[in-house]
């Protein structure tokens, strides 16, 4: 029997490294977005707006076949973080859900699997220090209004007595291929470098006061969303997601530096938020230059300069607290991927390199 992967979000982090993953493995796959992502490896794109309910339920109608879905969509608002509290916010984003999952649930009887993306603000980690390590049974924050408790009651009243099953996934900072997301942090820093190497200056750290952090390779997250597809144990269930590391920002800096070819810099603290707009024109210069497939500024980068200015805690005169989750659950469920954190950073520039998406080394 051949699966079918439904991939709803394939334009960003965790969508495109999903679509990518089983495409490149054989399965048969839809990738659903309103922009056509930077590549497809085989899979059938569909261009759809999941605010859109009609438009979702005469698409959906006609997958009988499907038999996972990755959710990985996601609406944020310019700002990104303000956002992050509001209600319209948090309204969207399960009603996006519903429009998938509502029609499809009707027609595709083979349907056994549901990955769903949540993360750390689910430690309320955007409005407070986190409990250091942060566990998946710690249900402190749904108080705290969020859109990833309204998706998940919505996940859970729907599966009662159905034949499939599903997995939510809490990553930390997640970092991968993607142009024009929410939040990647890839893109971002590489503009910036791009702009301070073209004037002869070394990559200065922008940030703040960092704390310690964890990320998660995009890749890394497509295994683990592959692995709870065919767990032997057919159970809902809710895993923190990590690379296996540790980071603080200043001290990866220099192994980020190296990977655009440039030397690291002393800190600087200034707002990408803010300032990079202001130097769009210099960046058009630079794809000119270069001959880069890079689009414009914001097409390119889209929110993740916000991101950036939130996860290096721009503003922060005293270092932040740190922001660490447990991963003990997933390790016994029985996933023990790892990928080293500067690694990860040198894979993904190499990359953004390869395919004109930065200057080169």
């Amino acid at each position: 029997m051949q699966e079918h992967v439904l991939v709803a979000g394939a334009t960003g982090v965790v969508g495109f490294a999903a679509m990518r993953h089983f495409a490149t493995r054989g399965y048969k796959v839809t990738a659903l977005s309103r922009r056509k992502p930077f590549e497809t490896f085989g899979a059938r794109h569909l261009a759809l707006d999941l605010t859109d309910r009609a438009a979702c339920a005469d698409t959906l109608s006609a997958m009988t076949d499907v038999t996972r879905v990755v959710y990985a969509a996601l609406y944020e608002k310019p700002g990104l973080v303000a956002g992050w509290l509001e209600a319209d916010q948090i309204e969207t984003n399960r009603h996006m859900l519903e429009n998938l999952l509502d029609p499809l649930e009707k027609v595709a009887p083979r349907l056994r699997h549901v990955s769903l993306l949540q993360g750390t603000k689910a430690y309320g980690v955007h409005v407070r220090p986190l409990t250091v390590p942060a566990r998946e049974n710690r249900d402190e924050m749904k108080e705290q209004p969020n859109f990833y408790w309204d998706q998940e009651d919505y996940l859970r009243a729907k599966q009662q007595g159905r034949g499939w099953h599903w997995t939510i996934f809490r990553p930390q900072i997640i970092f991968g291929f993607s142009l024009g997301a929410a939040m990647n942090l890839i893109p971002a820093i590489g503009v910036y470098g791009a702009l301070l190497k073209e004037e002869g200056r070394p990559l200065s750290y922008p940030g703040g006061s960092s704390s310690v952090l964890e990320a998660v390779d995009a890749d890394l997250l497509a295994d683990a969303i592959a692995w709870a597809g065919v767990r032997d144990r057919r159970e809902n269930a809710i895993f923190n997601v990590t690379n296996g590391d540790v980071f603080v920002w200043r001290n990866v800096w220099p192994a980020i530096a190296d990977a655009l070819g440039m030397k690291p810099g002393e800190a600087v603290p200034i707002s990408l938020g803010v300032e990079m707009p202001k130097r769009a024109d210099e960046w058009d210069a630079l794809r000119a230059k270069y001959n880069l497939a890079a689009p414009d500024m914001a097409s390119f980068v889209g929110e993740s300069f916000h991101y950036a200015d939130f996860t290096m805690a721009y503003g922060a005169e005293r270092q932040t607290p740190a922001a660490i989750v447990s991963t003990i659950k997933l390790r016994k469920a029985g996933f023990h991927d790892v990928i080293d954190t500067e690694d990860m950073f040198r894979k993904w520039f190499r990359l953004f390199q390869e395919k004109r998406l930065l200057p080169p080394r």
